[in-house]
This record gives structure tokens, C-alpha cells and sequence, in this order.
């Protein structure tokens, strides 16, 4: 940073100096607002030779050559200067350490190009300006005073209100995108007084994106009121006793210097010590070469013609790129799309709004008529396709395979679409039978061989200047993997439908094609002929007749792009593009090494566990007979309702309309809870639920683990679905490696059978009490907060607080009803589940969860908060900015609003915690290898755990970057305020590395 500063400094300094006078106009451009709206502006775009994105450069050069070509028509500038922030900290955070401690971090495709943007600054030979420690505004407001006191006229190009207390004669605001002037009129009807008065007002009503803390209660109209009243802040403070309403006097008593220390972050300052002169900023003409040359290089072909245009000069020929071998001389990606769209007047200055309104026209724009695809079986047709992608810039890719495991798929045909109804079906693994369209000799249809096909693909799917766009591209990029190509770049039509509507609806295909297109897609049954309600085909995807199976998997391809033009511009107009950047897209390739990966699975002690627990089951059963008094069947409903509830008279029971006895998942556990329960009957009860888990450990685990160990690896390669839960956790299936016990006997066992490979280990690194972490950031409890700042056992420092037990030999018992509750509180426990829990009765719950919100009085405000903001605004947020829906909570059933109010408080906690593992996993792999440990892989993730091979010598070396990592794993977009930690150990199997 610091060399670009005395490299732009050499140059201004170097032009010649034009002083200001009477009659000099100076224009002070707010550059990171120009960024920002430049990024929002238009819809992705990559540079085509190298993927680098470039959708904020590009609109940044628009609107700055806008600006110059139209000032220089009307009232010609005399002086110019872009002014940018220097970083995130400032003198502000001096004053108040949390000033603008909540701003998520810029999205990440933005970050490569704010370097690009002050290049292309200096390539239009326009002074480029910023200095440590101030912010844009404190600049150009020196600078504005400067010019004024001078006898210039100031314009600050901005919309900006942190800006507006500027306005005063000789300096007035001009909002490019709207091409409207901001004068004292303007800002009184913004703020309700004149500039002069709006710092007061904002030190009044705060700002919550920059997080100027204000007096709470009070907004823009009320603070616009007071000031009006009393003339001024001091005044108003001094007098604030004598303020009719009681709440708006309190609060402006009790918040007074509060409102003094929002005074000093909101006012901007003039007297900041510039490097660079006011009379060095004097307006020169670009200098064609250098300002043609940078957008050449950026590959801005339109937008180069333009300017050359308007320059009087020639525009330079576009770079020859090659990409992909010789599939084309010229680069021609999605840029050239957008940029057309760029220079229509009706797009200059497009809100995301308006951006998301284009892509919904376009992908409804023409029907879907499966007639008009394509089924490829020549090289020369693929080459002609491949070669189509690569002029647009993406192309929608589908697989279609013999197998819902990816791992263990065999490619039976890929799809492709390049625009709305442009789609094809490339058939590679069809065995028949033919149809009247098609058939070989052999009564197999015709179609490439599948490594000739591969080798004209390849090149297409790994091109860095094409964007691939899948529906949960995750599983396509696996099987892919199987053949050695790596897919990217990419985007996923399901993990942009995740991030924008996380629980309001599902994210599967077919569901997303009805709500965004109104489109009912075809489905298996109808492509194989099959009568509605028929019974379902056993023959595969490769026997489906031609015809059909391009008309089916071809229009896959065509609805994921339709999706993707409908979806895509939301993110920014819904301002989720910071989640699906940094939190949803980088996870795919991570989680398709870790599947690819999988872990070493012991046949032999499954086995051995198996033959245990029959054993063990079948002495519980014979216990179970002689305590019932006959042979019974415990996994029969109907003689376990008969016998609780007819023979036994438990209490509890209901019956169903058919008049059987109700026997709920829960009944055992319970029934189990009920401290009226004779000693019989609880013998009864508690052997009834030690053979349950015994046999669901033996049905769900050490039998079945068997069936899933690929015969080629020996090991089991899980499936994680990244969009399948409301909060942002990960879920895990065929098997469920999730929900193994860990802290059971029996399931710690079954640990012991994953184990490293030879001479490697395993390392388990396990977040601690993550979860009552973040609970302690987001609700801000002192108690807690200082509790793990000083590294304090938690459940004993609450027990304490709680019970009056002083920590040091505390009662296990005492220690673990605290744990209880600790836990219950984050999951919205009541005083029934709080009682079943610790087998204590509802009152003695209910007094505990009193005493616990007594104690912790900021956890029952933020449990309050974040239902009131969930029933305002139907979703709640993770620190990240993840938004979790509830579109039912406002519900008039209130046992159903109960239930969503309590998902609603926990969501931000368990989602927030999920966004970090997330974090650290998406960092893990760069980490890894900056650190050399090439023997170093992940293999799991397991809620709050992640499960490492690494060979024997690396094992500590990979501790301490696993640790290093995941302990920092949300900064820099958040830092909490309470120390992350991360238990780690390595071993040779996954028990003992626990």
C-alpha cells in the first residue's frame, strides 16, 4: 500500500500545478462509493484469458469516463481527484473501538480488483488519493475546505449522507447514478434540518451499518425534532430533563455521552495533514496509450472501442488468448455479453433491482420445448458446441450417470446449455435398447466414445475463462474427478437458491424450476414411459431410448442456466453475495476432495462389535421376556402400547383413531423421565431403551458401515449435502457419519474401527463450547465473556452464578445440571424438556431457568430481540450475514409460533458456528499447503469437528496449523469477542484421536 502511495504521489507531483482561484471548480470523487455501486451495477463478469474478476473495474472505468465526458460538456472541472479509504482502522476506532466493527468484509471477488481500480485511476491520468488513519470523507472534506477558502467551487461526487454535512455555499453533491444535484434543500429534506445541523442529528440516531451506537430509541425524524427544539446537541443534552416524554428524557439522559462520542465519529475532518497539494490536482487529458493499453489488458473490448472513440483515436485489436489448446483464437466470455448490455442507455447505472428484473425476462423470455435439443454423437458437432461455450463465456453442464453415489458413478452422458433453449445431450454409456431415431448394429445406440469425448470436454471444463454453472455441482465435479478433470470455474444454481431463501423453501431443481419459472420439469418415470402410478422401472438411465434421454437431461442443463440468470443478480440485490462468496461457493471443491478422500474403514472390528452387540441384545431381550413375564416383541407398536399402557397402566398414553395406543420415538425416553414410576417399572423401561440403542447402534452402524467401504479404496467416502439444513450446517448420508455417539461406551467402539491408513495418523481438532462462544459475542454477557477470556470452566463458572457453589470442588452433579442448562438455553429448552433432561420435577426446572435469565439478564434481551426482529422481518442473521427465514412466524398457532421463536434464537448461535467450521475448512486446504504437508488431507467434518490423515512425522505440524487456523477462521470479516478454542490430538484411530 505504502508503495503505491509514493508511486502515485511521484506522479501527481510531477504534473505541473494549477492553483486555485477564483472561478476554479474542483471535483472530489468519493472512489470506494464508485466501487461499490460499479460492483452492484452489472452482473458477474471474468476477465476471459484468466477467470480474474473484473465486474467492478469495468463499471468503475464506465462510470468514471461518464463523469469526465459529461462534466467536461457542461461545466468543464478544473481541477479532479478519486479519494478512496486506506484500510478499515482509523482514528475513529481510537474513540470508539467498535466503530464499524459489524461491516462484513468486502465480497471476495471484490478484493483482487480495488488494486486494479486505483490503476485504472492513474490510467485516466486522474489524481488517485488516500492516506492511513482517515477515511475518504475526512479527505475530501480538507480538501473541499481548502478549495473554498481559496474561492473555488467544490462538486463531491457522492450520494453519500455522511457527506451532506459538506454541503454549504460553493459546495454542493452530485449523485452520478441519478444524475442529480444535492444542494441544502436536498439535505433538509433528507435529514429535516440544513448541513450544518446533521452531525448533531446523526450523533442522535447513530448508524448501524457503521455502527455509531447513537442514543437508542431515537431515529432521523425524532433526532431532526429535538434539534430543531433546542438548536443544537450540547444544548439539547443540557436541557434534556425538561423533555415531556419520559423514555426519550431517560434515554437521553442515560446516553448523553454516548451521544457526545457519536458526535466525534460522525463529523468529519478539514484538517487532515495532506501529502498531496489542492493545486497538484489540476485536470489532464488521459494519455491515450497508457489509458487504452490498461483496458486492452483488462480485455474491456467494447468498452475500449468506446473510449477510443470519444478519444479520437483508434482502439488497439484485442489480445489473442488461447484457450483450452486451439478451441479459439479469440477470448470471448461473458464480458462481451454484459459489456453490450453496458452500453445500452437503459442499462448505464442499473440497480441490482433492475439487474435481477433483466435476468428473470431473459430466462422466461423463451419456452422450453424439449424438441429443439440436440443429441451429439459426433466429434465434429461436441467441437462445434465446445467451441460455442467458450465464445459465451459459461455454459450450463449436467451429468447423468449409474449411480446417486459420485464416487462411485460411471458417466453415462453429459448436457450442456448455452442460452435459454440452446441445449444439447451428449450420450457417451447408453447400452440400449435403440429407437426409431437411433441404433447401431450391436442394438446399441450411436454415440463417442467416452475418452474421445472427455478429450474434447476437458479443455471446456477446466478453462479458467468459462464459467460452469451447475445444479449442486458438487456431485457433477465428483464424478468428473473420477476421470481426472477438475471442473472451474463454477457457480451452483442451488447454493445461490440457499443463500438467498436458507429455510423458505426447498433447493432442489424441479422445485426451483416451478417457483422461478413456472416450468414443471420432466421426470424419470415420464422419460422412461412409464404410466402414472405405474410401478417404478428397475432399468437405469443408460436404457432410456435416446430421444428421450436428451430431452430429459438436455433440459436439466437448460433450466440450471435459466435458474442461474433468474437467481444470480439476486445476491446483490438481496446483499447476500458476501455469503454465497465467501461461505457457500469456495466449500464445493473442499468438500469434493474431502468425499474423494474418504476414511479407512476396519471390516474386521466392525465385525467383532457386531457379534457383541447380538449378544448383548439378545441377553436384554431375555431379561426384557422374564420382567414382562412372556416372550415379547419390544419392536412391535401395537404389544408395546398394550403392554405400557393396558397391563402396566403408565401414565401418559393416547390413542390413535384406529384406537391403537400412540407409541411416539420419544414414549421410552419419557416414560423414562417420570419420577411416579415404581422400581419394576423402571427397570423395565430403562432395559427396554439400553436394547433400542444397542440395536439401533448394531442396525444403523456396525452392520451396515460394511456395505459402504468402496472395494477399490477400503474406505468410506460419506456424502455432505451443503443446502439440506435451515441454519447453514452441514449434513452427512449414505452413511451418516454425524451421529455416532461420542459420549457413549458403545459408540466410542464403533470410532475405533476408522482408522488412519499405515504409517499415517489421524488428527481429530474439535472446536470447544463454540456454540455458548458465540452466544456470549452476539448477546454480549459480560459473565461469560470474562469466563472464557480467562480460560474458566464454563459449566462450573455458571453453576457458581447460579447456585452460589464456589467452583473449586464442585459436585459433579451440580456441575452438570449447569451444563444442562448452559446448552438447553442456546436450543430454546422449557422447563418440560429441561425437567425430562436432568429426571428433576417442571417447577424445580422451571425456578432453575428463572434463577439462569437472573443471573444472565442479556441472554433473555437477546432472546427477546431476535424474536421481535424475526416476526418484524421474517428471517434472523448469522455474523456472517447468513439470513435464516421463518416466513410462518407469525403463525396464529402458538404452539407452532413457539417453536419457530425458538429455532429463530437459536439460528444466529448454531448458524453463526456452522459459518465458522465452514471458514475454517474453506482455509484449511490453502494452509495446509503453504505449511509443505503434502501427506496432510481432510477427510471429515463432523458438526464442531474436523477429522485429518497426515503422516506419523507431520502429525504435530499439522496440529498447529489445524489449531492456528480454525482458531481465527472468521477474521478478518469477524472477530469475537470472547477467544475461540480448539481441542487437538492425533492417533491411529479416530476414538483415540478424540
Amino acid at each position: 500500500m505504502q508503495q503505491n502511495k509514493i508511486e502515485q504521489s511521484s506522479v501527481v507531483g510531477a504534473a505541473e500545478l494549477v492553483p486555485i482561484v477564483k472561478g476554479s471548480h474542483v471535483y472530489l470523487v468519493d472512489g470506494s462509493g464508485y466501487i461499490f455501486r460499479a460492483f452492484h451495477a452489472l452482473p458477474p463478469l471474468t476477465r476471459p484469458s484468466d477467470g480474474l474478476p473484473v465486474g467492478a473495474v469495468h463499471g468503475f472505468c464506465a462510470m468514471l469516463w461518464k463523469l469526465l465526458r459529461e462534466s467536461k460538456a457542461s461545466e468543464a472541472p478544473t481541477h479532479i481527484a478519486v479519494i478512496f479509504d486506506a484500510g478499515r482502522e482509523t482514528f475513529r476506532n481510537d474513540i470508539y473501538p467498535k466503530y464499524k466493527a459489524h461491516r462484513p468484509p468486502p465480497p471476495e471477488e471484490l478484493l483482487p480488483q480495488f488494486p486494479l481500480i486505483r490503476d485504472a485511476v492513474k490510467a485516466f491520468n486522474v489524481a488517485c488519493i488516500e492516506l492511513d488513519r482517515y477515511e475518504a470523507d475526512d479527505l475530501i472534506a480538507t480538501y473541499a475546505r481548502e478549495a473554498v477558502n481559496a474561492g473555488g467551487d467544490v462538486t463531491i461526487v457522492s450520494s453519500d449522507k455522511d457527506l451532506m454535512q459538506l454541503v454549504r455555499p460553493g459546495v454542493t453533491m452530485f449523485d452520478g447514478m441519478k444524475a442529480k444535484r444535492i444542494g441544502r434543500d436536498e439535505v433538509i429534506e433528507k435529514f429535516g434540518v440544513p448541513p450544518e445541523k446533521v452531525i448533531d442529528v446523526q450523533a442522535l440516531s447513530g448508524d448501524s451499518v457503521d455502527n455509531v451506537p447513537g442514543v437508542p430509541g431515537i431515529g432521523i425524524k425524532t433526532a431532526a425534532e429535538l434539534i430543531s427544539t433546542y438548536g443544537d446537541l450540547d444544548t439539547l443534552l443540557a436541557r434534556a430533563g425538561e423533555i415531556k416524554q419520559p423514555k426519550r428524557r431517560e434515554k437521553l439522559i442515560e446516553f448523553a455521552e454516548q451521544a457526545r462520542i457519536s458526535r466525534q465519529l460522525v463529523l468529519l475532518k478539514e484538517d487532515v495533514p495532506l501529502e498531496i497539494a489542492i493545486d497538484a490536482l489540476g485536470v489532464r487529458d488521459p494519455e491515450v496509450d497508457a489509458l487504452l493499453g490498461f483496458l486492452r489488458a483488462m480485455e474491456f473490448s467494447t468498452l475500449t472501442k468506446r473510449i477510443a472513440e470519444g478519444l479520437g483515436a483508434e482502439a488497439p485489436p484485442p489480445l489473442a488468448i488461447s484457450v483450452g489448446a486451439s478451441l479459439k483464437s479469440k477470448a470471448q466470455s461473458t464480458s462481451d455479453k454484459i459489456e453490450a448490455l453496458a452500453e445500452e442507455e437503459a442499462f448505464e447505472g442499473a440497480t441490482p433491482a433492475a439487474a435481477v428484473a433483466a435476468g428473470t425476462a431473459i430466462a422466461r423470455a423463451k419456452a422450453i420445448d424439449r424438441s429443439k435439443y440436440e443429441t451429439i454423437t459426433t466429434r465434429t458437432r461436441l467441437e462445434e458446441w465446445v467451441r460455442k461455450a467458450g465464445q459465451t463465456g459459461y455454459v450450463a453442464f449436467d451429468t447423468e450417470t449409474t449411480d446417486l453415489d459420485a464416487t462411485r458413478a460411471d458417466l453415462v452422458g453429459i448436457s450442456l446449455a448455452v442460452a435459454p433453449g440452446e441445449a444439447c445431450y451428449v450420450p457417451l454409456g447408453h447400452t440400449g435398447p435403440s429407437n426409431d431415431l437411433f441404433g447401431g448394429a450391436d442394438n446399441r445406440p450411436p454415440q463417442l466414445p467416452i475418452t474421445e469425448a472427455l478429450d474434447v470436454l476437458r479443455p471446456l471444463l477446466e478453462d479458467p475463462s468459462v464459467l460452469k454453472i451447475g445444479q449442486n455441482i458438487k456431485y457433477d465435479a465428483l464424478v468428473m474427478k473420477r476421470y481426472g478433470i477438475d471442473v472451474t470455474p463454477f457457480d451452483d444454481t442451488m447454493l445461490i437458491s440457499y443463500a438467498l431463501d436458507g429455510g423458505r423453501n426447498a433447493h432442489g431443481m424441479d422445485v426451483l424450476a416451478e417457483r422461478h419459472l413456472g416450468h414443471a420439469c420432466m421426470t424419470f418415470a415420464q422419460a422412461m414411459g412409464q404410466a402414472p402410478g405405474a410401478k417404478k422401472s428397475e432399468k437405469t438411465f443408460a436404457a432410456m431410448p435416446l430421444d428421450k434421454a436428451t430431452e430429459y437431461a438436455a433440459e436439466d442443463a437448460d433450466v440450471t442456466l435459466r435458474l442461474w440468470k433468474v437467481l444470480k443478480p439476486r445476491l446483490a440485490a438481496e446483499h447476500v453475495t458476501t455469503v454465497y462468496e465467501m461461505l457457500e461457493r469456495p466449500l464445493v471443491p473442499v468438500i469434493v476432495a474431502m468425499e474423494h478422500a474418504g476414511i479407512k474403514v476396519d471390516r474386521d472390528i466392525l465385525a467383532r462389535l457386531s457379534s457383541a452387540f447380538a449378544q448383548r441384545a439378545v441377553r436384554l431381550e431375555e431379561e426384557i421376556n422374564g420382567l414382562v413375564g412372556h416372550k415379547f416383541n419390544l419392536g412391535s407398536p401395537k404389544q408395546l402400547g398394550e403392554l405400557l399402557f393396558d397391563r402396566l397402566k403408565l401414565p401418559g398414553g393416547k390413542k390413535t383413531k384406529s384406537g391403537q395406543w400412540e407409541t411416539r420415538a420419544n414414549l421410552l425416553d419419557e416414560l423414562a423421565a417420570n419420577e411416579e414410576l415404581d422400581g419394576d417399572a423402571r427397570r423395565l423401561i430403562n432395559t427396554m431403551l439400553e436394547w433400542r440403542q444397542i440395536s439401533k447402534l448394531r442396525s444403523t452402524y456396525t452392520d451396515a458401515l460394511p456395505e459402504f467401504i468402496d472395494p477399490s479404496t477400503g474406505r468410506i467416502h460419506t456424502s455432505y449435502a451443503l443446502a439440506s439444513t435451515t441454519t447453514g450446517r452441514l449434513a452427512s448420508s449414505d452413511p451418516n457419519l454425524q451421529n455416532i455417539p461420542i459420549r457413549t461406551k458403545e459408540g466410542r467402539e464403533i470410532r475405533t474401527a476408522f482408522i488412519a491408513d499405515k504409517g499415517m495418523k489421524l488428527v481429530s481438532a474439535d472446536y470447544s463450547q463454540i456454540e455458548l462462544r458465540v452466544l456470549a459475542h452476539v448477546a454480549d454477557i459480560p459473565q461469560l465473556k470474562k469466563a472464557f477470556a480467562d480460560g474458566l470452566d464454563i459449566h462450573a463458572m455458571t453453576a457458581s452464578e447460579m447456585f452460589g457453589v464456589p467452583v473449586k470442588d464442585m459436585p459433579g452433579e451440580v456441575r452438570r445440571r449447569a451444563k444442562a442448562i448452559n446448552f438447553g438455553i442456546i436450543y430454546g429448552i422449557s422447563p418440560f424438556g429441561l425437567a425430562n433432561q436432568l429426571s428433576i420435577s417442571r417447577e424445580e426446572a422451571s425456578d432453575y431457568i428463572k434463577t439462569y435469565f437472573q443471573r444472565f439478564p442479556g441472554i433473555r434481551d437477546y432472546m427477546e430481540a431476535t424474536k421481535k426482529h424475526a416476526h418484524a422481518h421474517g428471517h434472523v442473521e448469522t455474523i456472517f450475514g447468513r439470513k435464516i427465514h421463518y416466513p410462518e412466524i407469525n403463525t396464529k398457532n402458538p404452539s407452532m409460533r413457539g417453536f419457530l421463536e425458538r429455532a429463530a434464537i437459536n439460528a444466529p448461535i448454531q448458524g453463526s458456528a456452522a459459518d465458522i467450521i465452514r471458514r475454517a475448512m474453506i482455509r484449511m486446504p490453502g494452509a495446509i499447503e503453504k505449511a509443505k504437508l503434502d501427506s496432510a488431507r481432510m477427510l471429515l467434518q463432523v458438526h464442531d469437528e474436523l477429522v485429518f490423515e497426515v503422516a506419523e512425522a507431520d502429525a504435530q505440524k499439522l496440529i498447529d496449523v489445524a489449531r492456528r487456523v480454525m482458531e481465527t477462521a472468521g477474521e478478518p470479516a469477524v472477530k469475537l469477542s470472547v477467544p475461540i478454542h480448539v481441542d487437538a490430538k492425533a492417533a491411529y484411530n479416530w476414538d483415540e484421536a478424540h
